[in-house]
């Protein structure tokens, strides 16, 4: 299997476990807060996606600085002297 089918194949198990996730858990304080007093599953359903829809940016950011740098490891040594 190839690097790419491999990470998709977790991301797509990772979206699931998302998915399956119970739909009271906040993602943090201020949102477990504003969630408390709400009976209404779809709006607790849609701030949990939006919650995780706003981390794909940072995530992202984060893991190009590692791709770049690691691509860019060797090219600062010298291989003659």
């Amino acid at each position: 299997m190839s690097v790419s089918r491999i990470l998709f194949v977790a991301m797509l198990v990772v979206v699931v476990l998302l998915a399956a996730a119970p739909t009271d858990l906040a993602q943090c304080a201020m949102c477990r807060a504003s969630l408390a007093g709400s009976n209404n599953a779809t709006f607790i359903r849609n701030l949990n996606i939006g919650v995780l829809v706003l981390l794909i940016p940072p995530v992202t950011i984060f893991c190009s600085i590692f791709v770049v740098l690691r691509r860019h490891k060797g090219e600062g040594k010298d291989d003659d002297a």
